[in-house]
């Protein structure tokens, strides 16, 4: 894929979406293409996730291991989608395991990476930091949500 394939991709991102051109440019030079067999995992579950990926091709079943010790699918995502992106700011743990339903090829965005950038560009910074507040305040409210279900 060319680096122009990348950048468009890229800023398609939710994340990324409002950053400028040479921002995205940096991100796609610096980031770097996996590919995944169908059938073998990109991530598991409870592993420590030290970037983020996007997917550029193919899909992904992503599974949790339910109550009773098996993996149950939770979602299928396909290009464009971004997987673990709190990861490029913090430490955190994989939420699921992530495997190729058919090849899949991903770009992967290392959290030293995006940290250099976020020294670099204070302006991205703030506008990641944006963009993470409304993600956990979306998942506070879907949890609110979901609260009188349990009680």
């Amino acid at each position: 894929m060319a680096l122009s394939d990348d950048i468009e991709l890229l800023s398609a991102v939710p994340l990324f979406s409002g950053l400028d051109t040479d921002q995205i440019r940096l991100i796609a030079f610096g980031a770097e293409h996996r590919q995944v067999a169908s059938g073998q995992a990109l991530f598991r579950e409870k592993s420590p996730a030290e970037c983020a990926y996007v997917v550029v091709r193919g899909k992904l079943d992503l599974f949790i291991i339910g109550r009773d010790g098996k993996p149950k699918l939770e979602a299928s995502v396909g290009p464009g989608v971004m997987l673990s992106e709190l990861a490029l700011v913090t430490m955190v743990e994989r939420k699921f395991t992530a495997v190729a339903a058919e090849d899949v090829d991903v770009i992967r965005v290392t959290r030293s990476l995006f940290h250099r950038l976020l020294e670099e560009y204070p302006s991205m910074a703030r506008h990641v930091e944006t963009r993470i507040r409304k993600s956990l305040g979306d998942l506070m409210d879907g949890s609110a949500a979901l609260a009188p279900k349990f009680s």
